[in-house]
């Protein structure tokens, strides 16, 4: 009866476990192999270098300064994503005011709020790239912003935007906080509907704010969700490429401002045909994503709470 249901088992996840193998692990392995040579990316020109690439990685000031970028990104965009997320989904689930009967409700126009805030999700992320290219256009005349502060007076906030090297890796974070933050809000609003209303109840009768209730009550609860989000957004980070080259001045500036990892490993492939060198960035890339997701499930542990 045993093996029976060993079988049973091996049998079920056998053809799952080869398709994953074939089309996730293979490439990584692969990849590996690749890092090891000198390849140009032509048949026959492989030669087998060793560690050189990761060695001349090391040495690599424009990785360095791409990865730095990235641990910007890193930090930043999911912490002011999942605050966002959280603050919204809270006021549009239990952030109303108290009406007749329903001691815990959302804000009026609840339903309306989702659909604006999930909105970005529909697009593209190329169309959002090239909307927001246009937003942050410096012409007077053509770009959204600059415009807008124009026609209301404020000339003197007018900018470069994404040509200005000491914002520019910021307007293209904003952009990636604008297009994900509706997602979380969906979210954390569906992991809210699932926290009985009684224990809501219970703490605004007994003279708990909106605050106590939120970081007492609806965080805890909602804490595995949020840990899922901080990885998911955290790879979101490391992986800005779509966004970067079409949205930041010749392809990472200007003067490599918002160069990251991914756009450095696309140039160095398919620009200089440097291949084992680009695969090494993926080796590396692969270290920092493991590192943070790993990093981020051990630290931000928290005991189980049941209800």
């Amino acid at each position: 009866m045993q093996h029976g249901k060993y079988r049973f088992i091996v049998g079920f996840l056998a053809l799952p476990v080869i398709v994953y193998a074939i089309f996730v692990i293979s490439p990584f392995v692969q990849a590996f192999q690749i890092s090891m040579t000198d390849w140009s990316g032509l048949v026959g020109t492989a030669k087998f270098v060793g560690l050189d690439n990761f060695e001349r990685l090391w040495n690599d000031s424009d990785f360095w300064n791409a990865l730095r970028h990235n641990i910007y990104m890193l930090v930043a965009v999911p912490i002011v994503t999942l605050a966002m997320g959280l603050f919204f989904a809270f006021m549009l689930n239990v952030g109303g005011k108290r009406r007749k009967n329903e001691v815990v409700t959302g804000v009026a126009g609840t339903k309306f709020y989702r659909f604006v805030f999930f909105f970005p999700q529909v697009i593209s992320i190329t169309i959002i790239a090239v909307i927001w290219w246009n937003v942050y256009n410096p012409d007077p005349q053509d770009g959204m912003l600059n415009s807008l502060l124009s026609t209301v007076g404020l000339d003197s906030l007018t900018n470069a935007w994404l040509g200005e090297k000491s914002i520019a890796l910021l307007c293209i974070m904003v952009v990636m906080i604008w297009a994900n933050v509706g997602f979380y809000v969906v979210l954390f609003s569906a992991a809210m509907a699932s926290i009985p209303r009684d224990i809501y109840e219970a703490a605004l009768l007994d003279g708990a704010d909106r605050f106590q209730t939120f970081f007492r009550i609806t965080l805890p609860l909602l804490w595995d969700t949020v840990q899922t989000g901080w990885v998911y957004m955290g790879i979101i980070a490391m992986d800005a490429f779509a966004l970067v080259q079409i949205m930041s001045v010749n392809m990472g500036g200007p003067n490599g401002a918002t160069d990251v990892m991914p756009l450095r490993l696309y140039v160095t492939a398919f620009t200089n045909s440097q291949f084992g060198y680009a695969s090494a960035m993926g080796i590396a890339m692969l270290i920092v994503t493991m590192a943070f997701a790993i990093l981020t499930m051990r630290f931000a542990r928290r005991e189980r709470i049941e209800f």
